[in-house]
C-alpha cells in the first residue's frame, strides 16, 4: 500500500505523529517545569491542539531557566570556585552588621550571598554627559585592568570614543576586558570589534547559545552595564553605548537615566558578577586584585546583587517583593518597563493601604509598544488602593531606581517586568546610607514634577479598541 503513496504523503505520514509526540514531551515538561498554573496551561494547551505553531514558540519562549550557566560554574576552573568563597570571606571581615543595624536587610544579603559592606563611598550621576564623564575619567585613571560590560553598543559617536579610550588603556598597558550582548549588541559592525582586538583587548560575546542543548535560548539576554577599573571603582545603571543615551535621538529627545559610580569594597561583588559572566563567555578565569579595599571618609552601607536565569531563585522579583514588603513610609519606583508579576502589583497595593506613599514613574513615550501598552492595564487596580502612577514628560525615561524610605536607596539594570525578573541577567546596587537616598530622593522629586500622575481617566477616556489592545497586550506579559 506504501508504494501507492508518493514521496509527500509518506513525509506526512510520518512527520504529523512525530510532531504530535514531541508535542505531547514538550506538554508534560511544560507541566512540570512552568513557573505558573496558568502558563503551563496555556502551553500544555497549545503544545497539543497545536504543536506545529507552538513548538517552534516553546523551544525559544518555553525555557525558565538558563541551561549551563550554573554548571560551568560548577564544573568550571577550581579558581572560579575559590574566589567566590575568598570574596564572601573577605567581605566578611568589612561586614556593616545590617541584621543589627536594619533587620529588613538581612533578606538580601542572602539573595546575593554576599555581605553588605562598610566603608564604600557612592556618586549618583544623573545622566548620560555626567555618566560618561565620570566612566571617562576612571579609565584614565585605571593602572592594571579594566572590566567593561554592556547590554547595547553601537558603532556612533559615543560608541567611538568608547573604543578610542578603551584603545589608550590598552596601548599603555592596561589590561582591557570587554564583554557584550550579541543580542543587544546586534548592529554592531565586525569591523569595530575588530580595532578593538587589534589594540590587545580581549572581546567577547556572553555567547548565550553556546553548547548544543542552547541553540535555541535566544530568550534570554545579559542585560548588565558594568564598567570596573583595578577593582576599586565600579560604574552600573542604565545607561548602555549609544548616542541616544546622551540625548541625540530625535525620536525620544532627552533620555532621562541614571547610573552610579561605587567604591569600596562592594565592588568586589560587582566584579565578582561580571567573573561569572566572563567565565561562562570564555572558560576561564582571569587574574585580578580581590583585596577589599575601604574609601576613607566613606559611610555607606552597600551590597551588590546579581540576579539572572541561571539562580535556582527568582532573585530579581523577590529583591523588589522585600523591598517593597519593608517600606514604612515610602516606596518610589521608576522603570521603564511596568510589567510586574501579581505578587509584584499585591505587594504594592498592600504597602499602599498600610498608608505607605507609593509611586511608580514610567516614561510616556513607548520605545516597546507591547510593554507600553500593557503597563496601562496595571493602573486601574493600583488606583484603587492608593499607588501613584506617573508618566515622565521631557523625554524617554530609561532609569532603574528605587527609594524605600529615608534610607535605602537602589540603583541598577533591572526593570519592573518578568523579562527581568526571570529572563536577563541583571545587577542592582543597593546602599544604606541617609544622605545618599537623600540625593536619590531630591532626584525623583525634580522627575515627578516633570511628570504627569494618571488616574482613570487616562484608561476611561480611550476608545475600546485602545482598551482592547491593553487587554491583549497582558496577556503577552510572561514573554515581553
Amino acid at each position: 500500500m506504501l508504494a501507492l503513496w508518493t514521496p509527500v504523503e509518506i513525509t506526512i505520514a510520518v512527520l504529523v505523529p512525530l510532531v504530535e509526540l514531541v508535542g505531547l514531551y514538550c506538554a508534560w515538561r511544560a507541566l512540570l517545569f512552568t513557573r505558573t498554573p496558568q502558563g503551563a496551561a496555556a502551553w500544555v494547551v497549545s503544545l497539543i491542539l497545536q504543536p506545529f505553531i507552538a513548538l517552534p514558540m516553546y523551544a525559544i519562549f518555553g525555557r525558565r531557566k538558563f541551561v549551563g550557566y550554573t554548571q560551568a560554574r560548577r564544573e568550571g576552573d577550581d579558581g572560579l570556585t575559590s574566589v567566590a568563597s575568598d570574596v564572601a570571606h573577605a567581605l566578611g571581615e568589612l561586614r556593616s552588621n545590617c541584621e543589627d543595624e536594619v533587620p529588613r536587610l538581612a533578606a538580601l544579603e542572602r539573595l546575593a550571598k554576599l555581605p553588605f559592606t562598610r566603608g564604600n563611598r557612592a556618586e549618583l550621576l544623573i545622566n548620560g554627559k555626567a555618566t560618561f564623564a565620570s566612566i571617562f575619567e576612571g579609565l584614565e585613571a585605571a593602572r592594571d585592568y579594566v572590566l567593561v560590560q554592556f547590554f547595547i553598543v553601537h558603532d556612533d559617536e559615543l560608541g567611538g570614543e568608547l573604543k578610542r579610550r578603551l584603545i589608550a588603556c590598552a596601548k599603555r598597558g592596561v589590561r582591557v576586558l570587554f564583554l557584550f550582548d550579541e543580542i543587544g549588541s546586534h548592529a554592531l559592525p565586525g569591523s569595530y570589534l575588530e580595532e578593538l582586538r587589534a589594540a590587545g583587548i580581549d572581546v567577547r560575546s556572553f555567547h548565550t547559545t553556546r553548547g548544543k542543548t542552547n541553540r535555541f535560548q535566544v530568550n534570554f539576554r545579559n542585560h548588565r552595564k558594568v564598567v570596573i577599573t583595578d577593582g576599586k571603582a565600579a560604574w552600573v545603571g542604565g545607561h548602555n553605548v549609544g548616542d541616544e543615551y546622551m540625548g541625540k535621538d530625535p525620536n525620544f529627545g532627552p533620555w532621562r537615566d541614571t547610573h552610579m559610580k561605587l567604591e569600596g569594597p562592594a565592588v568586589l561583588g560587582v566584579q565578582l558578577s561580571f567573573l561569572e559572566d566572563w567565565h561562562w563567555a570564555t572558560k576561564t578565569v582571569p587574574l585580578l586584585s580581590w583585596n577589599p579595599v575601604r574609601v576613607t571618609g566613606g559611610g555607606i552601607h552597600a551590597l551588590a546583587i546579581a540576579s539572572g536565569p541561571a539562580d535556582t531563585l527568582d532573585t530579581a522579583e523577590l529583591f523588589f517583593l522585600h523591598l517593597i514588603q519593608s517600606s514604612k513610609e515610602r516606596v518610589w519606583i521608576t522603570s521603564p518597563y511596568f510589567v510586574p508579576d501579581g505578587s509584584v502589583v499585591q505587594a504594592l497595593k498592600l504597602a499602599a493601604l498600610r498608608g505607605v506613599d507609593v509611586r511608580v514613574l514610567l516614561p510616556s513615550k513607548p520605545d516597546h509598544l507591547l510593554v507600553y501598552l500593557s503597563s496601562f492595564s496595571y493602573i486601574e487596580e493600583l488606583h484603587a488602593t492608593g499607588v501613584r502612577v506617573f508618566r515622565y514628560q521631557p523625554g524617554f525615561l530609561h532609569q532603574k531606581v528605587v527609594l524605600v524610605d529615608s534610607d535605602i536607596a537602589c540603583v541598577g539594570t533591572a526593570n519592573l517586568d518578568n523579562r527581568s525578573f526571570r529572563l536577563n541577567f541583571e545587577l542592582s546596587l543597593v546602599c544604606h546610607n541617609h544622605s545618599f537616598a537623600s540625593e536619590v530622593a531630591a532626584m525623583l522629586t525634580a522627575d515627578f514634577e516633570a511628570s504627569k500622575e494618571l488616574d482613570l481617566t487616562h484608561i476611561e477616556e480611550r476608545s475600546l479598541a485602545f482598551r482592547s489592545l491593553v487587554k491583549l497586550a497582558r496577556l503577552t506579559a510572561p514573554i515581553q
